[in-house]
């Protein structure tokens, strides 16, 4: 392959490749197009634990000679460290030269060509070779191309390390976006997602959806009397206990400072008045009980719950909240009626 031929291919080649696994098989097939040897391949330097990997190979007659894909061979014993130690990236007499490499010996390797792998400012990563069983000449164009392609590849690993470490800091941002610091369960805009992506998938199940909203009566008072740790540790109990206490698929957010919401899905044939009743007692009694705080128990009687059902149309998830949220008012009302009764 002439110069001219190859660099079209490259044009072809490095556009496309957005991730090491697409570029280095395309550019293992050119090198050995450019040198004629029988196997070219991309290796892993491990030298904390004094390994050379094989990540990547070509080989073109695997039965006569190849460099299969996966090898792992002492990094003392490896040629490419003693091409580095000589300064020396080409042999075609290795049996003679290096004779003291078992490795190439069992490989039955006599032309040797390599160029080390350098990502960002200089680590070193690893090599690009390429290798045949027998003695021959390769061309200064076919090293330049050794050369450029190391270079190709050590700009992929440091893209694809960017962008690893991108996503990866995407991914924490979105959890902490989407968690409430305090009691490590999703926030309000997590539920607004969860829940409209919810009441979507019901028009299309036709399953019922049910929202509970919780406010917990006297949360102040405990501020008050006990301090505002008291308070964070007292939300952070009753969050973990409506968590493990829900159904699987139930999904619980704090929604405010005091206030928690939880959705679930029924199908369409059960009775809804049925569901919201055994909704709001099991939220009632999550939220009942002795919560312990460490050097502090608080028996506390329990919050205010309103449940409501998405009617069949419903998206509008601010209304279906304001639903529940005076359903909740309703019983907070009642039971503010019921203390005052028993009080005379």
């Amino acid at each position: 392959m002439n110069e001219f031929a190859l660099l079209d291919r490259l044009a072809d080649v490095v556009p496309e490749a957005d991730h090491l696994d697409s570029l280095v098989p395309a550019l293992l097939e050119l090198l050995q197009s450019m040198t004629g040897l029988e196997s070219t391949y991309l290796t892993r330097v491990d030298e904390v634990h004094s390994t050379q990997t094989v990540l990547f190979s070509n080989n073109t007659d695997e039965q006569q000679f190849a460099i299969p894909q996966g090898l792992v061979v002492p990094w003392e014993d490896s040629l490419c460290k003693r091409a580095l130690e000589e300064s020396r990236s080409i042999s075609a007499n290795v049996s003679e030269h290096w004779s003291d490499s078992k490795a190439a010996a069992e490989l039955g390797i006599e032309t040797y060509v390599s160029q080390t792998v350098h990502i960002g400012d200089g680590e070193f990563y690893g090599t690009l070779c390429a290798a045949g069983p027998s003695s021959q000449a390769v061309s200064e164009q076919a090293q330049r191309m050794l050369t450029l392609f190391s270079h190709l590849i050590g700009r992929q690993l440091e893209h694809d390390r960017l962008i690893a470490r991108l996503q990866h800091e995407n991914r924490e941002y979105s959890h902490f976006a989407l968690t409430d610091p305090l009691t490590g369960i999703p926030n309000r805009r997590a539920f607004d997602r969860e829940l409209k992506r919810t009441l979507a998938g019901a028009q299309r199940s036709d399953d019922q959806v049910h929202l509970g909203f919780i406010d917990l009566d006297g949360f102040k008072a405990i501020n008050d009397e006990h301090g505002h740790d008291a308070g964070d540790r007292f939300l952070i109990a009753l969050s973990s206990k409506l968590k493990e206490g829900l159904r699987d698929g139930d999904f619980v957010a704090r929604y405010g400072g005091d206030e928690f919401v939880v959705f679930g899905t029924a199908p369409h044939d059960v009775d809804a008045e049925q569901v919201r009743t055994m909704i709001g007692e099991r939220l009632t009694r999550l939220t009942q009980g002795h919560f312990d705080l460490g050097d502090l128990t608080i028996d506390y009687p329990g919050a205010s719950v309103g449940v409501v059902t998405a009617q069949d149309d419903e998206l509008d998830i601010d209304a279906f909240v304001a639903r529940a949220d005076a359903a909740m008012y309703r019983q907070k009302t009642a039971r503010r009626k019921a203390r005052q009764l028993n009080a005379d």
